[in-house]
């Protein structure tokens, strides 16, 4: 995970946006805010939402209601032009090889072609300049798409599950490419339901289901809770007597050779342990469960089942 921070210049924020289609709610009342740095994840299921949200930053569809802005300002041909996105599926040519799909796209945004070679090798496609388009695979294809983004160097980039038909090769390429362009001082925008994939590359998230926004911050701010341990001693009872009148433990589960507990919010397992020693229990296995970003995910999906 890395986050290179920038003074807190925010770079995009939504108010209440809302899409519908027909009947279907996609989003609704969603607010967002990305400053500068920020590697920001959009998470959710399928139809939670994410590719919507992106589409209407982008100005791909229009939302019903709400607003966004680019750079404290509403959008307008200035600020699109430092926004580079792959919104979905790729669409290039299919007969055209690499560099002319990459040069018509500069063209088109008023680039120049001088930057072709440049995107292409940074998603290791240069070898594969001259190849038409069509005999590409899936995984090629969305690299060449992220290279369509990356086109004129631009400040922000917005990207719609990055790493989408990729091997788990490819999958650490781009993982490194997005770290890299941060550090770089980009702004990254990504919606993504790879839930470990994100953890390790996003600094901040917004959680989405079904259109609404559950939960947004810091990837280590919405992990963050109680400790969960498993404990076990030679002397089981003792051990489980003493966690019963243990004012750090807040529950406790029977496992076949010990205990899984959880402390209470801002307790430790050295307070713990040291707790237990002074009640002559010495632990014989304790192992430290990690929360993670699925794990709260799905905490924050059961929690608001509709």
């Amino acid at each position: 995970m890395y986050f290179n921070s920038m003074n807190n210049t925010v770079v995009f924020k939504t108010k209440n946006l809302c899409k519908a289609y027909g009947s279907t709610i996609a989003i609704k009342d969603v607010s967002l805010r990305v400053e500068m740095g920020q590697i920001f994840g959009i998470l959710g299921p399928n139809g939670s939402g994410k590719t919507t949200t992106l589409s209407i930053a982008t100005g791909i569809i229009d939302a019903d209601n709400g607003d966004f802005q680019w750079f404290d300002s509403f959008p307008d041909h200035n600020s699109r032009k430092k926004i580079g996105s792959l919104i979905e599926i790729p669409n290039f040519y299919p007969y055209l090889n690499l560099v002319q799909n990459l040069n018509l796209i500069s063209k088109i945004k008023d680039l120049g072609t001088d930057d072709t070679s440049r995107v292409l090798k940074l998603v290791k496609l240069y070898d594969r300049r001259y190849s038409k388009f069509k005999t590409l695979s899936l995984g090629m294809k969305q690299r060449l798409g992220i290279a369509a983004a990356m086109l004129g160097d631009p400040e922000v980039m917005v990207l719609d599950e990055p790493t989408n038909g990729l091997d788990p090769e490819g999958i650490v390429e781009v993982r490194d490419l997005i770290i890299s362009e941060a550090k770089r001082g980009k702004t990254i925008l990504m919606a993504s339901h790879i839930l470990s994939e994100v953890e390790k590359v996003c600094s901040h998230v917004a959680i989405l289901k079904n259109g609404k926004l559950l939960e947004q911050g810091s990837v280590s701010s919405i992990i963050k809770g109680k400790v969960s341990l498993e404990i076990s001693a030679d002397d089981i009872n003792a051990l489980y007597e003493a966690l019963k009148a243990c004012e750090l433990v807040d529950s406790i589960k029977h496992e076949v050779d010990g205990f899984l507990i959880e402390l209470n919010d801002d307790s430790s397992a050295t307070e713990l342990n040291a707790y237990l020693f002074s009640k002559s229990i010495i632990l014989s296995k304790i192992i430290h469960h990690k929360k993670s970003l699925e794990s709260q995910f799905l905490k924050l999906v059961k929690d608001n089942q509709t």
